[in-house]
């Protein structure tokens, strides 16, 4: 049945009472299962992984809103059954719903028609009104969170197991929720707006997507889909004429504005009272054949039930026991532990379980690459690309990459019990529009090549990415800063860092969370031209309002006199100032003129002003400055200690340099660790382009710099996964972490 994969051998066999029957799917948070309760009814099961466990008021908040939903009984909710908030792993446990999510649907078989999406409307409006009777608001309604069934749609995921990268559960105070479906106050992160008016704005989005097969505010950067959300009108060209006018009250800016959920419910008549034939007939088919597929599931085999867990119920659903992991099949030797499989990952990149590869792939030789032993001959061998710039303007970032891929592909075969070896093959664009489309049709071209990383820059990027998605081969890349291709159309293009807009979003962190100044001055210097305007109006609409004061302090482009902006300071009484521009020359005479003040307060830029340039020429007035990147410092994470010294021992030391490592260097080296785990899970399978294009963007994988995982809506990479800070300090860049934990 499509959605439901095998259970891995570090998979538990049963969790509280209820015995696991496969996977529903895996993300940044956790890992959901499809479970079989004591009393044989089916169960979605979401197990939280420790990490995100570990703060008290994580566990405060899981059990009073696990409890809270548990108390809706409504027909078009989907509510919490059982939970256990004190587990090491905490998890809960809520109906099974055979059908496909209205993302899903609408994807497969395009909108629905207007008689069905009125009747969607009705039932999930009649949801959320019982949602909010309780006192919750659900914070996510999104497609993805909308179940078809064959009587009607179902609401699941009330907020309980969502996280925007900080510790706590629902912080009061960050984004929470999906970008294209957030209401303007939450895409503020203004807390004290957000009530059912929010979630009545996104089921105005949901509608819109269910009638259109198009988000309201368009596809895009998040940056970009937030700040079209807040300030312009959505597109609803091809609503229905009978529902426009209920979408656009819905999707009006102010609260105040929308209708209540039961007044949507009322004005689309009552359509949520009739049960049956509410679905187009393709869709129909495809919920019939889902549920005939899950009632016809086996229960697990007797070697994957242990002890007081076993179906026969000692151990209760709502009073769950501890359980140890047991190898899939009783002939098989243990399989690790979870923790032991995420530390393998983290260190290796590939953790080698189970049966071989294909065969025919044997015959795959070519002469990229070391094959570590002899005995690697009789293993098959996937050859990955490397599409960099290595003599252009972007030439050092994609030396990096090249040395950092070039180290994963020797770690990995250097591993004895390695299921296959792998071949780096590089080719250089030098940077150049045309010669990177050449360099992608050669890679295209050769049938060996399984995924690819690149590019290094923009250069030419959409027909780039063009190129490798319509040969359904992956694209990777770790350094590109483009927000041109959209993984929504583009589904071979993995995009594994923020573009720049999205680095607003570390810097309000820092403002707002870390260091709660209340008075900022915004530097648009305009030689950056629209980049830097862009971030001061990204940056003026997203921190918080009525909590302090944004100015803006210009500096022209034909001007190096940054004079007015330390007089803006002084005269403003400002304890932060953000540097918009992205020249480090220009960032180091704006620092001495704020240091020539005395100002000591925060001073902030973005990653392309960490450069030597701006050090030595700010000199001393450079200390004290955070820079927001996509790139950490390995030599400050206690993991990626074994890849420092193996770097340092393959390519030298790096006196005199700003890192020990080159930026992007790691972050290349997780990149081709994370496609060998694709490779690695499709072994049994068979190898093959669109397949890893799928399996993926499927994929959560903690590499040693960042953890790899993607949206469940957007399918685009989780990017808040990807922004760091740095402060100067003594003339050198200290690492402070990633965001929403850097202090």
């Amino acid at each position: 049945m499509a959605g439901i994969q095998p259970l891995k051998a570090a998979d538990p066999p049963a969790v509280g009472g209820y015995r696991l029957l496969g996977r529903l799917g895996a993300g940044g948070m956790g890992v959901v299962y499809l479970a079989r309760s004591p009393g044989g009814a089916l169960i979605a099961l979401k197990v939280i992984r420790a990490e995100y466990a570990a703060d008290h008021g994580f566990r405060v908040r899981f059990r009073r809103e696990a409890e809270a939903a548990g108390r809706l009984t409504g027909r078009w909710v989907v509510p919490v059954v059982a939970a256990a908030a004190e587990e090491r792993e905490p998890w809960l446990a809520t109906g099974f719903v055979p059908g496909p999510s209205l993302a899903e649907a609408v994807t497969l078989h395009g909108p629905l028609p207007p008689e069905a999406v009125r009747t969607l409307g009705a039932r999930l409006a009649e949801a959320l009104t019982e949602v909010h009777a309780a006192g919750l608001v659900h914070r996510d309604v999104k497609p993805g969170n909308v179940l078809l069934a064959l009587d009607g749609p179902r609401l699941i995921d009330f907020g309980i197991a969502r996280s925007t990268g900080a510790t706590a559960l629902t912080e009061s105070d960050v984004v929470i929720g999906s970008p294209g479906y957030l209401s303007p106050e939450q895409a503020q992160a203004r807390a004290g707006e957000l009530g059912p008016p929010s979630d009545v704005f996104s089921l105005g989005c949901v509608l819109v997507y269910a009638a259109t097969g198009r988000r309201p505010f368009g596809t895009g950067s998040p940056a970009a889909i937030l700040f079209r959300t807040v300030h312009e009108e959505p597109d609803l060209d091809g609503v229905p004429e009978e529902l426009l006018d209920l979408l656009t009250a819905c999707l009006a800016k102010n609260p105040r504005d929308r209708p209540g959920s039961g007044d949507v419910r009322e004005a689309l008549g009552g359509a949520g009272g009739e049960s049956g034939g509410w679905l187009p007939g393709p869709l129909t088919r495809l919920v019939a054949e889902r549920s005939a597929a899950v009632l016809a599931l086996p229960d697990p085999p007797p070697g994957r039930t242990s002890g007081s867990d076993s179906a026969s119920g000692s151990g209760s659903p709502a009073d769950p026991v501890t359980v140890t992991a047991v190898p899939a099949a009783p002939a098989a030797a243990p399989g690790p532990s979870r923790r032991r499989v995420l530390t393998l990952a983290s260190a290796a990149g590939v953790v080698a379980v189970g049966g071989g590869l294909a065969a025919w792939a044997a015959s795959r030789q070519t002469g990229d690459g070391g094959s570590g032993s002899g005995a690697g001959a009789s293993r098959p061998r996937y050859v990955v690309g490397l599409h960099a710039d290595l003599s252009g303007r972007d030439k050092a970032a994609g030396r990096a990459q090249e040395r950092g891929a070039r180290l994963a592909v020797a770690d990995h075969n250097a591993r004895a019990d390695r299921p296959f070896d792998l071949a780096l093959r590089v080719r250089d664009d030098g940077g150049d529009a045309k010669r990177a489309e050449a360099t992608a049709g050669r890679f295209v071209a050769e049938d060996e090549v399984f995924a690819v990383i690149g590019p290094t820059g923009v250069a030419g990027v959409e027909a780039v990415a063009a190129r490798y998605q319509e040969a359904l081969l992956p694209l990777v890349t770790v350094s590109c800063d483009s927000d041109a291709v959209s993984s929504v159309g583009t589904k071979a293009f993995f995009q594994l860092r923020p573009d720049g807009n999205s680095l607003t979003t570390g810097l309000v962190d820092y403002l707002v969370r870390a260091r709660g100044d209340r008075r900022t001055v915004l530097v648009d210097d305009q030689a950056a031209g629209r980049t830097s305007q862009r971030l001061v109006v990204n940056l003026a609409d997203t921190l918080p309002q009525g909590v302090g004061t944004t100015t803006t302090s210009t500096v022209p482009a034909d001007s190096d006199d940054f004079g007015p902006v330390a007089a803006a300071v002084t005269s403003s009484d400002a304890d932060s100032v953000v540097y918009a521009g992205t020249s480090p020359a220009r960032a180091a005479r704006c620092a001495r003129a704020l240091a020539e003040t005395g100002f000591r307060g925060t001073r902030l830029a973005r990653e392309p002003v960490l450069q030597p340039a701006f050090l030595d020429e700010a000199g001393a007035a450079a200390d004290g400055w955070v820079i927001v990147t996509t790139y950490v410092d390995p030599a400050e994470l206690p993991a990626a200690k074994g890849f420092v010294t193996s770097y340092e021992k393959r390519y030298g030391p790096r006196t005199g340099e700003l890192f020990a490592v080159e930026p992007y260097a790691v972050e290349a080296y997780d990149a081709l660790n994370f496609i060998a785990r694709g490779i690695r899970e499709l072994g049994g399978i068979g190898v093959e382009r669109g397949a890893m294009v799928s399996r993926l963007r499927s994929l959560t994988y903690h590499g040693l710099g960042r953890i790899i995982d993607f949206d469940d809506s957007t399918k685009a990479f989780v990017f808040t996964n990807g922004l760091f800070l740095h402060r100067v300090e003594a003339g050198t860049p200290r690492f402070l972490g990633r965001y929403g934990e850097a202090k």
